[in-house]
């Protein structure tokens, strides 16, 4: 490819992450959230605009262009009014004393606000208005009262980042600035690695509720779509974000990597427009690749959970409507025989009495031998007949069609598993391949893909498949047309799920 000699890349389009906290956002998709925002904001030399959750500068950046432009009628001379908009409209808080300094450098030209370069001339002091300081967690009981950090990860000596970010470490977050703030927009820290590393704990959610603290006139953020419906500790902010009327605006992205190239971030992203003033239905955009569903107007906590995609929604009120018990009634709980996935107290032969324990290890499915007197845990489900599905399964719908589960198997009575399969179970062998046909269906799968969104399948994500006639063998066909099923819901359901139950 050429290119031209007048090629000036913006730095801030291709500058790599730091972290897995340090998601850096491009121009282009701070652009795409400014431009929620209402027009007349740019004109309004009075609005002052917080980004609690600085890396690059680049939110700030952008909004001073804005402004630059929407200000020039009313303060002419364009020294005196870069001057107004870098003293008293924009302010941060970056997240690392490395980050301030990138941050001051892409706002102000100079990594010092007061510097000799500094394109604002009214600064007294170096940060000027985009701060970093140093704070300590708070511990009680081996965690942070404030972000939930583990004390055993993250107590560490002055010369290491603490992850303590100013912005959540505080009670009084109004007092970091002491003013008000018109417009709070960001992309905040995802999560800090937990439990000696794991699990990963969010705290992009404790961002989003700090600054709703703050009661801004918008708040804007760009974060993980997994609080739609599921995701360590999020039960709480899931809740009060579905029943939140002032999110009028929120685009989903559920393959990360069209938005941040070279980034994981499992479940997608997504970000949203709360506005204090108003209240009503949210604006709902998903986006995949060229595909664009939307906007389309919705209520958010129509469900304790949110349908990602609008086109879903049809259908699961076509099979809501009959009024059937879940099949979750008749499925194991996490760990129901008390045995994490790596657990190895069986043994290979077979001895009298003994009992076939199924397993997975290193995504390889085995079976076993255990004594029946070692089972201390839902003896009354050892006699019963199983159909075994791996609690692991795809990856939550990053490419289309989805397995979303992997193949279930026939458990003959009696029989154990480890924590690696959820299991329903029924008392015949007739009954378990009943079972295990209906597992098998695109419309079982397409059910609990509405609230499977990343690899793990939990016991509630099959809150949606009703249950069925354990009498013979089901089909998708039989399936469509129970629940009266139009071509295009077929069409849109065979789109999204790969047929025959996913990979071995």
């Amino acid at each position: 490819m050429l290119i031209s000699n007048n090629y000036n890349p913006d730095v801030l389009s291709c500058i790599a992450n730091l972290s897995s906290d340090e998601v850096f956002t491009s121009p282009q998709l701070v652009n795409q959230i400014l431009g929620m925002l209402p027009n007349e904001i740019w004109n309004d030399k009075n609005a002052r605009f917080l980004d609690p959750g600085c890396k690059s500068g680049v939110f700030l950046r952008e909004i001073a262009k804005r402004l630059d432009k929407g200000l020039e009628k009313q303060i002419p001379d364009r020294q005196k009014r870069l001057n107004h908009i870098f003293k008293n409209q924009l302010f941060g808080l970056s997240i690392t004393e490395l980050t301030s300094l990138l941050s001051r450098r892409s706002v102000y030209c100079s990594k010092t606000a007061n510097g000799k370069y500094s394109v604002c001339e009214t600064f007294d002091e170096a940060q000027g208005n985009i701060r970093f300081k140093r704070v300590e967690h708070t511990w009680e009981e081996g965690r942070c009262v404030f972000c939930g950090a583990s004390r055993s990860e993250y107590d560490r000596d002055r010369d290491l980042e603490t992850h303590a970010y100013l912005f959540i470490h505080t009670d009084q977050p109004e007092e970091i600035f002491n003013m008000k703030f018109d417009v709070i927009v960001s992309n905040p820290p995802y999560q800090l690695g937990s439990d000696g590393g794991t699990r990963d704990m969010p705290i992009y959610n404790k961002f989003v509720d700090q600054a709703k603290k703050l009661n801004p006139r918008f708040l804007s953020m760009i974060i993980p779509s997994r609080w739609m419906t599921s995701g360590l500790g999020l039960s709480e902010f899931r809740r009060t974000m579905l029943e939140d009327r002032r999110i009028r605006k929120l685009v989903d992205y559920p393959v990360a990597s069209e938005i941040f190239p070279g980034v994981e971030v499992k479940g997608g992203v997504c970000y949203f427009l709360w506005e204090r003033d108003t209240k009503g239905d949210c604006a709902v955009t998903t986006v995949r690749g060229d595909d664009v569903v939307g906007p389309v107007s919705r209520i958010l906590g129509e469900y304790d959970v949110f349908v990602r995609d609008s086109r879903a929604l049809d259908i699961l009120r076509k099979v809501q409507r009959k009024e059937e018990p879940s099949i979750t009634e008749m499925l194991s709980v996490d760990k129901e025989f008390g045995w994490t996935s790596n657990f190895d107290g069986f043994h290979d032969k077979r001895k009298p009495g003994d009992v076939m324990i199924y397993y997975i290890r290193k995504t390889k499915r085995g079976t076993g031998w255990i004594e029946r007197s070692a089972i201390e845990k839902s003896s009354q489900l050892i006699n019963t007949w199983k159909v075994l599905i791996p609690a692991a399964g795809s990856d939550g719908g990053q490419r289309l069609p989805d397995s979303v589960l992997g193949q279930p198997l026939v458990a003959a009575s009696p029989s154990v598993c480890t924590q690696s399969y959820l299991f329903v179970y029924v008392d015949s062998t007739g009954a378990a391949q009943s079972v295990e046909s209906y597992v098998r269906t695109r419309f079982l799968r397409f059910l609990v893909s509405l609230r499977k969104i990343t690899q793990h399948a939990t016991r509630s994500t099959y809150t949606w498949v009703p249950q069925q006639a354990w009498d013979h063998i089901w089909t998708d066909d039989e399936l469509y047309k129970k629940y009266c099923l139009t071509k295009d819901d077929i069409a849109f359901i065979e789109s999204r799920i790969r047929p025959d139950g996913g990979e071995q």
